[in-house]
């Protein structure tokens, strides 16, 4: 006689890690993906999801795969209007932190996660003491639509706040958080016109949290033209994107990011809430007080090169 499986809990237990997936349009790329979270090793996950009201059959494929698990394994969240990206997670996250601490992991519909990811992930937050505000992001592997290599993901480093507010080294796919990390990014809201990693990383190093950064991929990350941002694969050709886009954008997000800062309640280093200040007051003035700004310690982005753009853009911004 087969037995049937064993219960799954549908709460999370310490040591789970609740993965959240926000679809929409995804129909295409899930299956891989969902694919890849069954070939974890770190198996002692639940899944956490919300389908952003597609037309296409993401919401199917998800709740298919869900199906084959037993009951709690697989928690769809519902949302009653259409929520974009950064709601989408944070709805998800919120959700999660309400019902208990959890370490979370970010799911994109497209990407493809290589078996370790989980458990690397784990491993190093795990190394931290349980209460610590801690980010952990990694490289990735960039692949086209069809998961032929394209290259690797430049290497990125931490360089902690200020330097978050110039630059997001944590992209989302990659981002792990500790649970005392998720219950701070569940806490505050994101403003508008950020992505929830970039919100995630500022809030955590702006709260003198810890961000630690695996040199190792760990997921293929799909480049297909849709993506809601993507990856250039050298430094080289991410300055190049920058240079397109011009100025305006990332002034506008970085005049968003410090007022959201400063009006926060987050409990913020006193060496960041000093840092926004000066940030806010040389961006209320003129070109001389945003030169005098250049001098302010740890504002700077991966390399030179890019370094340099960003102070002739907060110059001319």
């Amino acid at each position: 006689m087969r037995s049937s499986p064993p219960a799954e809990h549908n709460r999370i237990s310490l040591g789970r890690v609740a993965i959240l997936l926000s679809t929409y349009q995804g129909a295409r790329y899930l299956p891989a993906l969902l694919d890849s979270l069954r070939a974890q090793t770190q198996a002692d996950w639940l899944l956490y999801w919300l389908d952003d009201h597609s037309t296409d059959a993401s919401a199917a494929i998800v709740a298919g795969f869900a199906a084959t698990f037993s009951p709690g394994r697989c928690v769809r969240v519902s949302a009653p209007l259409r929520l974009g990206a950064l709601e989408g997670f944070l709805t998800l996250l919120r959700h999660v932190v309400r019902e208990a601490p959890a370490t979370i992991a970010f799911a994109d519909q497209d990407d493809v996660w290589l078996p370790e990811k989980l458990a690397r992930g784990q491993a190093a937050l795990d190394s931290m003491p349980p209460e610590t505000v801690a980010l952990y992001c990694t490289r990735q592997i960039l692949v086209d639509a069809a998961l032929r290599r394209i290259g690797l993901s430049a290497p990125i480093r931490d360089r902690g706040f200020p330097a978050a507010l110039t630059q997001n080294i944590a992209t989302g796919c990659t981002v792990m958080l500790s649970p005392a990390a998720a219950a701070l990014v569940a806490a505050y809201p994101a403003p508008l016109g950020t992505m929830h990693d970039w919100w995630s990383y500022l809030l955590v190093s702006a709260c003198g949290g810890r961000v630690l950064v695996d040199d190792t991929p760990s997921l293929l990350y799909r480049q297909h033209g849709a993506n809601t941002i993507g990856a250039p694969s050298t430094r080289l050709r991410r300055l190049r994107a920058a240079l397109a886009r011009g100025p305006r954008p990332f002034m506008r997000l970085l005049r968003t990011h410090v007022a959201a800062l400063n009006d926060t309640e987050a409990p913020l280093t006193a060496d960041a809430r000093a840092a926004l200040a000066a940030i806010a007051a040389a961006l209320a003035g003129g070109r001389l007080r945003r030169l005098r700004l250049l001098a302010l310690p740890g504002l700077r982005r991966q390399t030179a090169a890019e370094t340099f753009l960003f102070r002739l853009w907060l110059l001319i911004g």
